[in-house]
């Protein structure tokens, strides 16, 4: 038997970086791992410059994420104010930039998902000295810090309602979460559930073994958090039709 840390992510706006150049600041479709890494970190009290703690949490901790209500864009514009580029000169915070003699005006746009809903599972690795998914557990139903759905502008709209089960497989822990919950019935059906997850081999997932499914990477695995970087981990991806209602 294995333990996952079950919890329901569900907001107005969600936002879950993917790889951004120059203007363009795109979402994700599902949550990234530094993104929840990051929430877990905020519900410990874990600073952002204790990187050490980030990156042992980015280890030690097992991640996967099912698409309940996939949402859509949307796409906001916005005008922020930068320091020309000077040799030798390097900003290493916003307030050193605004702090600067001179500032111009660019424009950017950054992309939402509205009216998404997810359920995320978090389990240990082998030989983690990283807590325990009941630290992680109290830690999230009474957060340090506020949390937020990848940006500060998105907050949750519900409790996430974390729970650890104990179960054979990753698709028996999600199982005791169903996808349709009697508060999600407002939101847009979608044909399919998709579900992403890390590390965990697809014969050993417990998903059926003739279910279409690839296996690809996503450059969200933390690397460093004071110089914002991140480098690829590999990610697997099933999707399942939705089974429709009885009547």
């Amino acid at each position: 038997m294995k333990e996952y840390l079950l919890f329901r992510l569900y907001g107005p706006m969600a936002a879950w970086g993917d790889i951004a150049v120059g203007e363009q600041r795109p979402s994700h479709g599902h949550p990234s791992k530094s993104a929840i890494i990051g929430l877990l970190a905020a519900a410990l009290g874990i600073r952002r410059d204790e990187e050490e703690k980030h990156n042992k949490l980015n280890l030690d901790v097992g991640f996967a994420a099912r698409v309940d209500a996939s949402g859509e864009i949307l796409r906001d514009y916005h005008t922020t104010q930068v320091p020309s580029q000077t040799r030798n000169k390097v900003f290493y915070t916003r307030h050193d930039e605004l702090a600067a003699e001179k500032l111009n005006t660019i424009l950017s746009q950054r992309d939402y998902r509205t009216d998404a809903c997810y359920t995320v599972a978090l389990w240990l690795n082998t030989g983690s000295a990283t807590g325990s998914l009941q630290l992680f557990e109290r830690a999230l139903r009474k957060p340090k810090f506020v949390l937020y759905l990848g940006r500060k502008s998105c907050p949750l709209a519900l409790p996430l309602a974390p729970q650890i089960v104990q179960v054979e497989t990753l698709k028996q822990a999600f199982d005791k979460l169903p996808v349709r919950e009697e508060w999600l019935q407002y939101l847009p059906e979608q044909k399919q559930t998709a579900y992403f997850w890390e590390q965990i081999d697809f014969s050993a997932s417990g998903f059926p073994s003739d279910a279409l499914h690839w296996t690809g990477s996503r450059r969200d695995s933390l690397l460093s958090r004071k110089r914002w970087q991140f480098t690829d981990r590999e990610e697997h991806y099933l999707g399942q039709p939705v089974k429709e209602k009885q009547q």
